[in-house]
């Protein structure tokens, strides 16, 4: 809603004094729109990309037989889903099954955020956050425009609905400013941490080694680089997790 509504101020509020202001409206105009194609396109990843499921119904006898004698470990099943439980693997009641390193169900995108989307739903939080500061910022800089201007040439409605439309997005932007950067916080606080939602709930800690630094090369897929901030970038797996994909 935030990126609609966003939108249809922009073509019929802010555009509105570009002729006087073009540079300036221009520019941000371009940066509100890189900021809009990079949050939906995590939006999108998020949604769509395969937490960490493991396969329904695979806890058969024999798969964990093989598995013991090949990881010399036990092996947990789920009683719920009738799955293998790899460590850190939690039960998700919504979706129905078990998710590697499953940090929570976001309703925002329908999925669980897990081992195999973190990094896609961490860019989602930190762009949409970016998004609706810039969008503050834009939003007053217009209605100050609209001040000085005595709300002439500021916008395609009258000032009544001009004021109404900026101080709604204003206060929209805001909100979503909020919520989203205490996610993104929350979210870098956990994988530096090495510590889920669920297992901060649990009150479950896992000393896996790696330092903060390192879990973010983890999550992110690498050394520090553009490809963090790429929404197309894959993120690397655990090394165990393809022993629960057959």
């Amino acid at each position: 809603f935030l990126i609609l509504y966003g939108e249809f101020c922009v073509l019929t509020v802010m555009m509105a004094s570009w002729s006087k202001y073009a540079i300036h409206q221009t520019f941000h105009a371009i940066i509100f729109h890189i900021l809009v194609c990079l949050a939906f396109s995590s939006h999108i990843k998020t949604m769509f990309t395969d937490p960490g499921a493991v396969p329904k119904g695979n806890a058969t006898d024999e798969y964990i037989q093989r598995l013991q004698f090949t990881r010399k470990s036990v092996i947990y099943k789920c009683a719920k889903c009738s799955s293998v439980k790899p460590e850190r693997a939690h039960h998700c009641s919504v979706c129905g099954r078990c998710v590697r390193r499953m940090d929570h169900h976001c309703p925002w995108v329908n999925n669980c955020v897990g081992e195999g989307n973190q990094k896609y739903f961490v860019l989602f939080t930190m762009y949409i956050a970016l998004l609706s500061t810039h969008a503050i910022y834009w939003a007053v800089w217009q209605f100050v425009l609209c001040v000085n201007g005595d709300w002439q040439n500021c916008s395609l409605f009258e000032p009544p609905v001009t004021a109404i439309l900026l101080v709604f997005l204003i206060f929209e932007a805001i909100l979503f400013a909020i919520f989203t950067l205490i996610m993104f916080s929350t979210q870098l606080s956990s994988i530096c941490n090495d510590q889920t939602c669920i297992e901060s709930m649990k009150n479950e800690q896992y000393n896996s080694g790696p330092d903060g630094w390192k879990n973010l090369q983890m999550i992110f897929g690498g050394p520090f680089s553009l490809r963090w901030f790429n929404p197309f970038a894959a993120p690397h797996l655990s090394k165990l997790a393809f022993e629960y994909s057959v």
